[in-house]
């Protein structure tokens, strides 16, 4: 046998047993399995809850995770914007399952949720509304609550404000992270920063040059070449996802598949049904949508949480939208360390306003 013939041998077998060895350890982190609450010694917390769970919603399969140290405390359910981000809490914990029992939906066509038959023609606004108020009527009735608290956050923002404005009954208080006020403005004013950044950076001249002749135009469609680029230049520039993160793949690609709480097969589906999910098929919609024209009068206190870092939904255009707002309370708190996630980004922070402020001040009402 040539030594070619050995050297390819080889190298087959390296990559065979490199592929093996990367399954193998996947699967050792896929248990699907919800981590427990366990005390200092190492036993279960007795009013703990730590569940996977699914049921049906208006006709689809629907997932969740409800997490939270004591099933007494008030129920907090969460809706992600384009793809679940449950996972993130592996690497970043909130901190809030200490203080609410926290209902980690995958909204329909995501994560838990995804269907590979979704007819993306019967989802609308009014589809996600209408999920969401399902959702909240079966936890108000599984946990013997007849209110609950709404957290969106990102594009989970726009059917949140929707939802509190329709159904304020079932709701204590809404709160938006990196809340959407006008994305379509929102994604200029990011295009006109991430250009200007670029301007007089050598290593960036291509980028720079593609942001110049495509430029986001309030009267048109937003370029295909700004999308492609959106997500890489965001994170370079530290106004993406988190002010620290980087990179779209060691940030959230590598971590998504380390999350033990997902099967194999779950985590492939939440990165199929990225592009499938409820918010992502209306998103052309929602950028079109000024909420400061739309949705001002609310009858349940609402908090904004919001990143001066942000420039995925703008810092500058969220305070404006909130300055419009009239509610029975309200309250805008910034994150001088935060860009688009300031619940995993800064959760110290987070939970002493929601305790102090937002918590202590619902007991007035």
């Amino acid at each position: 046998m040539t030594k070619t013939g050995i050297s390819l041998i080889t190298v087959f077998i390296l990559f065979s047993s490199a592929i093996l060895l990367l399954f193998i350890f996947l699967l050792v982190n896929s248990s699907g399995k919800p981590g427990l609450f366990l005390g200092e010694k190492k036993n279960i917390l007795t009013n703990s809850i730590s569940e996977k769970g699914f049921i049906e919603i208006n006709g689809w399969k629907s997932g969740f995770f409800i997490k939270g140290e004591n099933i007494n405390n008030p129920v907090l359910l969460y809706l992600h914007g384009g793809m679940p981000d449950y996972f993130l809490t592996q690497d970043f914990p909130t901190g809030l399952d200490e203080i609410f029992t926290v209902v980690w939906w995958d909204q329909r066509g995501a994560g838990l949720s995804f269907n590979a038959q979704l007819d993306r023609n019967i989802v609308s606004i009014d589809t996600l509304v209408e999920d969401t108020r399902e959702i909240t009527k079966y936890l108000s009735k599984r946990f013997s609550q007849d209110k609950i608290y709404l957290m969106a956050h990102s594009g989970g923002t726009f059917p949140g404000v929707k939802v509190i404005e329709k159904y304020p009954d079932l709701y204590h208080a809404y709160i938006g992270v990196a809340q959407i006020s006008y994305q379509k403005l929102s994604e200029k004013k990011a295009c006109d920063y991430i250009t200007e950044r670029y301007r007089n950076d050598k290593k960036k001249k291509k980028i720079y040059n593609d942001l110049i002749n495509n430029p986001v135009i309030m009267t048109e469609p937003i370029p295909s070449e700004y999308t492609r680029i959106r997500d890489y230049a965001m994170h370079d520039l530290g106004i993406g996802t988190m002010h620290s993160m980087r990179n779209v793949i060691t940030g959230i690609f590598i971590p998504s598949l380390l999350f033990r709480e997902y099967s194999i097969t779950e985590k492939i589906n939440l990165w199929k049904g990225k592009a499938g999910s409820g918010i992502s098929i209306i998103w052309d919609e929602i950028i079109s949508h000024d909420l400061s024209r739309e949705n001002t009068e609310f009858k349940v206190p609402v908090y904004f949480l919001h990143g001066k870092y942000d420039y995925t939904c703008s810092y500058e255009l969220v305070r404006e939208y909130f300055d419009k707002i009239s509610a029975p309370a309200k309250g805008f708190y910034s994150f001088n360390n935060s860009a688009h996630s300031p619940i995993f980004e800064e959760p110290e922070e987070c939970v002493r306003i929601i305790k102090e402020d937002i918590l202590g001040r619902q007991a007035a009402f």
